[in-house]
């Protein structure tokens, strides 16, 4: 896909109306490639070495955000030494924090704040790494790709003594599920695996957007299985002149597949049934879809 291309995608499934906290998700990935500029048109820019000393004081952020404590009770929560807490303490009450009522630190509301973007960055960095095969696959095409809802997702990454690995985790994932929509650069599997696409054909409703030349080798590999599918309602083929990477979208699940351009296998397959993962690939593929043609209005499907 294209840079510009890419853009309006992104943009068009943005538009679109969602929950406040996934508004809130895309408002972030709307504006983070350009807040080095909006931090710097302020003149007050945050020392490095105060974001080094915030981080380093995430646990004791974090356990202050489920309820106010008592030094004993920082020392028994996180493990650490009476010197230890009371330095903790000290630290955030110097930075405005916390507040000491009644005996307990309790976080101020600039303290919950800066407290709950701590573990949104640790989150962040954690998913990334988690993601990283998937990221370097969809490298070209990833600015329009939201970790946040990728948090715990399951991520299955080929291996040199099971290359399979990604793969078979999708197939079992559409076996689980009556429907199936999704879209893809390449075949969501191997044409080789016949029983797979009779499971699409026949036991799931199906509906997959492909570029135009792959929804025809499809169509010349399975022709009257396919034909049929179509025309009882089974399958829908659509296609797209430019696809990012793969998208599934299942009963329960929504999945995210990256391929190796060399040989057309695919290297990972990431899966989860968080919800705003699913509002997420909703939009996407919904966006995805308007821009779709029905694959008969590309070929003769009664040939």
């Amino acid at each position: 896909m294209t840079s510009d291309q890419d853009e309006q995608s992104t943009d068009d499934w943005r538009t679109q109306p969602g929950s406040p906290v996934f508004e809130a998700i895309l408002e972030n990935a709307r504006n983070r490639r350009h807040l080095g500029q909006r931090l710097n048109a302020t003149g007050d820019r945050v020392d490095t070495d105060l974001l080094g000393d915030i981080v380093r004081h995430g646990p004791v952020l974090e356990a202050l955000l489920t309820e106010p404590l008592d030094r004993g009770e920082i020392e028994d929560r996180l493990d650490v030494s009476r010197a230890t807490s009371h330095r903790f303490t000290r630290w955030l009450d110097e930075q405005g924090f916390v507040e000491k009522i009644d005996g307990r630190f309790q976080l101020t509301g600039r303290g919950e704040v800066v407290a709950e973007e701590v573990l949104r960055f640790e989150a962040n960095v954690q998913t990334a790494h988690s993601l990283t095969p998937l990221l370097d696959a969809i490298c070209e095409d990833h600015r329009e790709f939201v970790v946040e809802p990728f948090v715990d997702a399951t991520v299955t990454v080929a291996e040199p003594d099971d290359p399979y690995r990604p793969i078979e985790r999708f197939i079992s994932l559409v076996r689980e599920s009556e429907t199936f929509r999704g879209f893809n650069t390449t075949h969501m599997a191997p044409l080789v695996l016949g029983g797979f696409h009779q499971q699409l054909f026949d036991a799931t409703d199906t509906e997959v957007i492909y570029l135009p030349h792959i929804a025809e080798t499809l169509f010349d590999t399975y022709p009257e299985r396919a034909r049929e599918a179509i025309e009882s309602g089974h399958l829908a083929l659509l296609t797209r002149d430019e696809l990012p990477y793969g998208l599934a979208l299942f009963d329960e699940r929504v999945g995210i597949g990256g391929y190796d351009e060399a040989t057309g296998l695919m290297q990972v397959f990431v899966d989860t049934d968080a919800p705003i993962a699913r509002e997420w690939a909703e939009r996407v593929y919904t966006s995805t879809k308007d821009d779709s043609k029905p694959l008969d209005e590309r070929i003769d499907l009664s040939r």
